[in-house]
């Protein structure tokens, strides 16, 4: 195995540093903004056709039963965690930067929803959602006679 070390150029400190640098409150505005809704949002597609939706959330490193998926009323959350494996006396990490990993969304779906033909699947890092719509029922029209 070998190591690679990278080691940063004299004077360049970094997009980090370059970020605390700056004076500007607006820059770190920016820059926390940008760090917490990238670790926090779990990136999501949804799909509508007139038969149903689906929905794809990007969630690589889960397995299936690490996720919890629910309706409550109109209310589907998804939500995942995954602990990291314990270190052992063994192992020497050099750079270790996750452990645990772990991610909630709430989204408002619609009454048309069939509620019991929901299914999810977990293929090659992407939870998907398939929400049937509910057949609509067209309501005769009574004729009604008059007399």
């Amino acid at each position: 195995m070998t190591l690679v070390r990278l080691h940063s150029k004299p004077g360049f400190t970094g997009f980090n540093n370059l970020m605390d640098g700056l004076s500007s409150p607006l820059s770190s505005l920016y820059k926390q903004d940008f760090v917490s809704s990238a670790n926090q949002k779990t990136p999501v597609n949804i799909k509508e056709t007139e038969t149903w939706y689906e929905m794809e959330l990007i969630a690589p490193g889960f397995e299936k039963q690490d996720f919890k998926i629910k309706l409550d009323k109109n209310i589907l959350s998804v939500s995942a965690e995954k602990n990291a494996a314990p270190e052992t006396n063994t192992e020497k990490y050099i750079r270790k930067e996750y452990t645990n990993q772990s991610f909630e969304r709430s989204f408002t779906v619609e009454e048309t929803i069939d509620a019991d033909n929901i299914a999810a699947k977990y293929v090659n890092g992407v939870l998907l959602l398939n929400l049937p719509k509910k057949a609509i029922v067209k309501e005769e029209v009574k004729q009604i006679n008059i007399q």
